[in-house]
């Protein structure tokens, strides 16, 4: 009986959370840019006492690769022996993924509790929206455990994002491509300029890779506001070596630790066992190494052997995720054209020569032909389905947008029949990849593990 009380509260809380504006929601944001701001967040955190002031922190932007580097420099930073918060979205199965501390989710009677005394508050703050009092809700719990430090993920875009009012250790921007340009704008330096908002004065920036166009606005901003800059292609040199079906090896060498007050923590050379998957996840490990590399000149205690364990250690689900090995099925949380790229370059160095056939759900608001023009030379077959969410685009909508393509299209739902088509299609030769969005990567991970596929 108290399992069932508390699990309808739960959904109670879950209830009022997302009573608020809930942009993840809207299929369309065109005209939602004008409320973008951080007042309503700095009257919540006042409210509260400004709790996010009371804990270090790491601040992670970009378009792509944010949530695995983040997750890798939390990972990292546990097994140094830290109690650390990780403040990431969206969720794949549950919303208490949002909210974690040394990888454990905040548990249901927490979040009811917190929620509780966060209620009253919301009503001196006007126009709350789901995502700020979700952020506002991790600050409080993280410093309430007194965490030593938490590395926190920018939602949307950076510079009035809800979370952009920590003053963190490092500020990180992961690789920028087009996503949400109604909101960010249609130019890589518009959108560039958006995230460089966590660039905060003084505050150590690091840069993965970047584009030349958003690289170089990205500088522009860093030095405007005298933030010491690591790009990290510049900074360290990464090899990738051999890799498996659940790891990859690679080594990451600085090239000078002129930029720090310590020797970094690729002198000598480190090496690394990493398993999470693909070139651009051996290039997040290369921007978690950098920002750790700046934290740890901050004065925070932190091990080569530390790093090491911590990026073995680390687990971030649906990201070229191989669910089987043969023939393959791999999830993947691919949304944009970069991604989808990112997820056949993927393919190629880890099943060349593997016929594929393409389980695809995508969110309404999503360019689908960089999408599509990325991926659809590396499949034979498309199966478009889709996912329990209100952004989720039509799938025959879907496969129209396919057939000029030329490849075989169907649209089946929901995503349990879906898998289960393709799963019979494929056979014993075709492998499958489920991919298109965060949402449709979510579904098939959580069909795929309660059984309610045939395997």
């Amino acid at each position: 009986m108290y399992m069932d009380n508390l699990e309808q509260a739960y959904q109670e809380s879950l209830d009022f959370i997302y009573s608020f504006i809930d942009f993840s929601m809207k299929r369309h944001l065109d005209d939602s840019h004008r409320f973008f701001k951080l007042d309503r967040m700095h009257q919540m955190m006042d409210l509260l006492g400004n709790p996010q002031d009371k804990f270090l922190s790491i601040h992670v932007a970009g378009t792509k690769g944010k949530g695995s580097t983040a997750s890798l420099c939390a990972s990292a930073l546990k097994a140094a022996g830290y109690e650390v918060g990780l403040y990431t979205s969206p969720h794949l199965q549950e919303f208490t993924e949002r909210i974690q501390i040394n990888g454990s989710q905040i548990d249901h009677q927490t979040l009811v509790n917190l929620t509780a005394r966060l209620r009253p508050l919301t009503l001196e703050v006007p126009e709350i929206t789901t995502f700020e009092l979700t952020t506002a809700l991790a600050f409080q719990y993280f410093y309430e455990n007194k965490v030593n430090i938490a590395v926190i993920e920018v939602g949307l875009g950076g510079r009035l994002d809800a979370t952009n009012i920590v003053n963190p250790l490092v500020s990180v921007i992961t690789p920028i491509s087009y996503d949400h340009t109604a909101i960010l704008g249609n130019s890589l330096t518009e959108i560039a300029y958006e995230k460089g908002g966590i660039i905060k004065p003084g505050v150590p920036v690091v840069l993965s890779p970047q584009a030349s166009e958003a690289g170089q606005e990205l500088e522009r901003i860093a030095a405007e506001r005298g933030s010491p800059l690591t790009r990290v292609d510049q900074h360290y040199t990464l090899a990738i070596g051999k890799h498996t079906y659940r790891a990859q090896s690679i080594s990451i060498s600085a090239h000078s630790s002129a930029s720090l007050s310590s020797a970094s923590l690729a002198e000598p050379q480190l090496e690394i066992n990493l398993p999470l998957l693909g070139a651009h996840q051996a290039q997040n490990a290369l921007t978690a190494l950098g920002a750790l590399d700046q934290v740890r000149a901050q004065g925070l205690a932190l091990s080569r052997e530390s790093v090491a364990q911590g990026f073995a250690d680390v687990r971030w689900p649906a990201r070229f995720e191989i669910l089987r090995d043969s023939p393959p099925l791999v999830i993947d949380s691919a949304h944009n054209g970069d991604s989808m790229n990112r997820l056949k370059q993927s393919l190629d160095d880890y099943f060349p020569g593997q016929k594929f056939l393409l389980v695809f759900g995508a969110s309404a608001d999503k360019e689908l032909d960089a999408m599509l023009t990325a991926i659809l030379p590396r499949v034979e077959r498309v199966i478009t389905t889709l996912s329990t969410h209100p952004r989720a685009a039509d799938p025959n909508h879907l496969a129209e947008q396919i057939r000029p393509y030329g490849l075989p299209v169907e649209a089946v739902s929901p995503a349990e029949n879906a898998l289960a088509r393709a799963l019979a299609l494929a056979g014993a030769d075709t492998g499958i990849i489920v991919a298109g969005s965060v949402f449709i990567a979510a579904a098939a991970r959580d069909i795929w593990f309660s059984g309610q596929s045939e395997t």
